[in-house]
């Protein structure tokens, strides 16, 4: 889902503090107003997923919460 037109070219990508040097991860490129890009570790060649930033932040309050991904994502 690409909610606006970003140069992803220019991303900074990061991984999450929890993977561990682990290989099996997702980056994401914070510094885009609004969305969140968001690519697998393992193939960054491959298009993003970008998703609006209230949705990952739903998503990420589910699932740290237990709940599974909430019904409303999309």
């Amino acid at each position: 889902m690409r909610t606006e037109t970003s140069d992803l070219s220019i991303a900074v990508w990061r991984k999450s503090s929890h993977s561990q040097n682990s290989a099996s991860c997702i980056e994401i490129a914070d510094q885009f107003p609004g969305i969140l890009p968001i690519r697998d570790s393992k193939t960054p060649d491959r298009s993003p997923i970008v998703v609006p930033r209230a949705a990952w932040a739903s998503f990420v309050t589910a699932v740290a919460s237990g709940g599974g991904v909430p019904v409303d994502m999309g």
